[in-house]
């Protein structure tokens, strides 16, 4: 098994957000490694399942997912976000680092579009990428604060891999999930110049009613830190 961690130490964060639940210590460390639900990769998720191909491409492996690369020029605007995650063993300590892991991150832009599919992105490959895991087991990816599209909560779609070679060949998936975003965090980045067509969007959602986050959201709810000035840094941790 592996866990992905993410925003460094995590452990004591969930282990007291369990206990504000009335969960016993035993418990909170139990639920500190519980696995992450399996989720769908949606309709645009461009690992070659459903369509284009991107994980092949030369340029696919980068930091900065802002941009698109290779013959699309595009380049995503929207207010910043990071996206710290750290995969580690789940063994019997559940915190061992592991590093050559692959994480592939993808998302919507700032109208609610993705990258390959949406009419008016479909020639974009922007805000989709790929890096392997450090000697710490982290990946942090620059990127911009996804819209809130109808239906849906805002969220970002990840998938780990066993390593970058399985990733870049569309190889072998770990585990397929999503990330949601706090509730406070898109108030404030919906209300800013470019999210519109968000805000309607929010109202008509909420985290027991989407889809994908409605039978529980506790393993895949991020910490947001940051401000609407100087963008915000999204951490999650995520057993698989």
């Amino acid at each position: 098994m592996i866990t992905l961690l993410a925003g460094g130490s995590v452990l004591p964060l969930v282990a007291s957000v369990n206990q504000a639940q009335g969960a016993t210590p035993a418990e909170a460390a139990a639920a500190a490694c519980a696995e992450v639900p399996s989720e769908t990769e949606g309709p645009y998720p461009a690992d070659g399942s459903n369509g284009p191909n991107v994980l092949t491409q030369s340029g696919i492996v980068r930091q900065d997912i802002r941009p698109s690369f290779g013959t699309a020029s595009g380049v995503a605007d929207g207010v910043p976000l990071t996206i710290e995650l750290t995969v580690v063993e789940a063994a019997d300590d559940c915190g061992t680092p592991l590093s050559g892991a692959a994480v592939y991150v993808w998302h919507c832009d700032r109208l609610g579009n993705y990258s390959l599919y949406s009419p008016g992105a479909a020639n974009e490959n922007y805000l989709r990428g790929v890096q392997e895991t450090d000697e710490n087991g982290t990946v942090s990816f620059t990127s911009i604060f996804p819209a809130c599209y109808a239906g849906r909560w805002p969220h970002v779609h990840f998938e780990i891999y066993p390593s970058l070679q399985e990733a870049t060949s569309a190889g072998s998936i770990l585990k397929t999930s999503q990330l949601a975003l706090p509730e406070d965090v898109c108030d404030t980045v919906y209300d800013s110049a470019g999210y519109d067509g968000s805000i309607a969007n929010f109202s008509r959602v909420s985290l027991s009613t989407d889809m994908v986050f409605r039978d529980g959201v506790s393993l895949q709810l991020a910490t947001v830190t940051g401000s609407l000035p100087s963008g915000y840094t999204a951490a999650l941790r995520v057993a698989v």
